[in-house]
């Protein structure tokens, strides 16, 4: 199954026919979420992939889907693949300018969008792309232009012709090759311009099985989906893993009502990303600290417990019958609680996309919450490696995957070989020639294999800081290691070429004004106490403690507080929430330059 020479579209047909009338996904709609069975998605799907016929798309052709995740978004992509066209997904959130930088490169035939907003968005461009003749629009909107029809209205369409375009519809399945190009995925570009990467069913398929080799996945399962499926990450896990282990996909409302839609859902299974674990990490770390000190004491001593179960666990040594009864007492007080908290059910996350701090991964599985971190790339469909249950080894991204083939460069660089690989990036023969080298595709990241075969990242090689006295520090290690105190948000390290290396500190806003109003210190707003010397002293001392065990080349010298998170909006991370040094370097680049410009702390 792993190196199959199936497409998506015959997996999901036999699945179909497999579950039936079972739900596929649940959507929440009118106040509550319903569900769409196997059966009526199938039925969507034909009906769209006619429409596409109808419309003369061919093998080939490029399709956009510009759309926060939805069932349709699912559809959408298998009726695309049905035919022989590309799905091309783009981030919902990106400026009307960077959907034509990409619309410019690929040159899109339809899209496919969401609401009034994503309409919009494309008709400011849309006279600007020739090869654009037709605009589907998921949801009403009062817009009025020849291009743009409504999804309801494309379906009746498509149903209206089906039965005269059969033979043709079953001579474009039968013609699809698991290598051919499925979809291009541009990337999110943390550097550069997005670069479009193609990815064929066999990238995809040989991906999900590995996973399901290695992570039991069943059709009991539930997945909450809320991270984006324009990202490689969720597309895969979130949308073809799932199909191909039966399990149905609900999905979040938006990134705010995620904690209600897990009550509602009772996952058993989610993907997620650093940023999601850290704010997770930061609101249960201030719940216990706002708890009567009776309540303080059990839940530390209930955590303790879960930390001894941890370490015993990962040393494959046997728990005491004390320990056995401390952990079912711990459970029953504490821990339950905070898993009824998330639906009930969860099983376990799977965490990707950025490094996850060791110390955030031991935390949750001492409070019986498992996160298994993996990792991988657009280029790799995209998993490389990933942890294992019921014990994963905190700090590592786990053993590889079934079928990778993984080895180091001299430099350290992650090299990787396998059915997993890109075929290519789109239109872009030299950028593929340098990333594709004897079948090997260098990944850019930095990193080892333990003696267990675990894989370790250091950083991105192009995000090393050499400094000028030629150490290099990783600064995703740094940022990590910060990041986990609960008066700090988020993390930037500097220090490329410069004599050492300095850090900006977004604090954790209600944490700061408590502590500010503890120490008597006026200020009303966040800008007044991020100026105040006691505020950064104690900011200091705080970043002192955590670096204290580093080599000194390695540690912060310098900080600056802000008084504004990293935000998408401002172009400062990414839809994924990974950070872009390059945006955040030159926006905060006076602030920057002054922390060299006095002697060091």
């Amino acid at each position: 199954m792993r190196d199959s020479a199936e497409t998506i579209p015959a997996l999901f047909a036999r699945q179909a026919a497999a579950f039936g009338l079972k739900p596929l996904f649940w959507v929440k709609r009118g106040g509550a979420y319903q569900s769409i069975s196997w059966e009526q998605a199938r039925d969507e799907v034909a009906a769209f992939s006619a429409f596409l016929l109808d419309r003369q798309i061919n093998p080939c052709d490029r399709i956009l889907i510009l759309s926060e995740n939805r069932p349709e978004w699912g559809m959408v992509d298998l009726a695309i693949q049905s035919v022989g066209g590309w799905t091309v997904p783009i981030y919902p959130t990106l400026t009307a300018e960077g959907v034509l930088a990409i619309c410019r490169d690929c040159q899109p035939a339809i899209a496919v969008v969401s609401n009034a907003e994503q309409v919009d968005k494309l008709l400011q461009v849309s006279a600007q792309l020739p090869s654009l003749h037709s605009i589907v629009a998921m949801d009403e909107t009062a817009r009025r232009d020849p291009k743009l029809l409504r999804w309801s209205d494309a379906l009746a369409r498509g149903r209206q012709v089906s039965s005269k375009l059969q033979d043709v519809i079953e001579q474009r399945r039968r013609n699809l090759r698991p290598d051919e190009t499925a979809t291009l995925i541009y990337t999110s570009g943390t550097t550069g311009d997005p670069k479009g990467v193609m990815l064929s069913p066999r990238n995809f398929l040989s991906n999900a099985a590995a996973c399901l080799e290695v992570i039991p996945l069943t059709d009991r399962d539930a997945h909450l989906s809320f991270l984006p499926l324009s990202h490689v990450f969720e597309r895969m896990a979130g949308w073809y893993l799932m199909m191909m282990a039966g399990a149905s996909v609900a999905y979040a409302e938006n990134m705010d009502t995620i904690p209600a839609n897990m009550l509602e859902v009772h996952p058993t299974v989610m993907l997620g990303v650093p940023r999601f674990f850290e704010k997770l990490y930061a609101r249960i770390q201030e719940g216990l600290r706002q708890a009567s000190p009776s309540k303080q004491r059990i839940a530390s001593w209930a955590v303790g417990v879960g930390k001894a179960t941890a370490v015993r666990l990962a040393a494959s040594q046997p728990l005491s019958l004390m320990l056995r009864l401390k952990r079912w007492l711990a459970h029953r007080l504490v821990l339950s609680k905070f898993q009824a908290r998330l639906g009930g059910r969860l099983r376990f996350f799977v965490s990707g996309s950025a490094p996850l701090a060791k110390e955030i991964g031991e935390f949750f599985f001492s409070v019986g919450v498992t996160i298994l971190e993996g990792y991988g790339l657009t280029e790799t469909s995209p998993v490389i490696a990933v942890n294992r249950l019921p014990v994963p080894r905190f700090g590592s991204v786990g053993p590889l995957l079934p079928g990778v083939e993984v080895r180091i460069a001299d430099d350290g660089e992650i090299l990787t070989r396998g059915p997993h690989v890109m075929r290519g990036y789109y239109n872009k023969p030299k950028e593929t020639a340098e990333v594709l080298v004897d079948g090997w595709l260098h990944t850019g990241d930095i990193g080892h294999l333990d003696a267990q075969g675990n894989l370790h990242i250091t950083d991105r090689k192009k995000d090393l800081i050499k400094t000028a006295g030629g150490k290099f520090v990783a600064p995703q290690k740094l940022e990590n290691l910060f990041v986990t105190d609960p008066y700090i948000s988020q993390v930037f390290v500097y220090g490329d070429r410069e004599p050492y290396c300095v850090a900006l500190i977004v604090p954790n806003a209600d944490q700061l004004r408590r502590y500010a109003q503890e120490q008597e210190i006026a200020g009303s707003s966040l800008k007044d106490l991020v100026r105040d010397e006691r505020v950064q002293r104690f900011y200091w001392n705080r970043i002192q403690e955590r670096q204290a065990g580093l080599p000194s080349f390695e540690q912060v010298k310098k900080i600056a507080l802000l008084d504004q998170e990293f935000t998408q909006a401002a172009g400062e991370l990414t839809p994924t929430f990974k950070t872009k040094r390059k945006q955040i370097a030159e926006r905060y680049g006076p602030i920057l330059r002054s922390l060299y410009a006095a002697p060091k702390t």
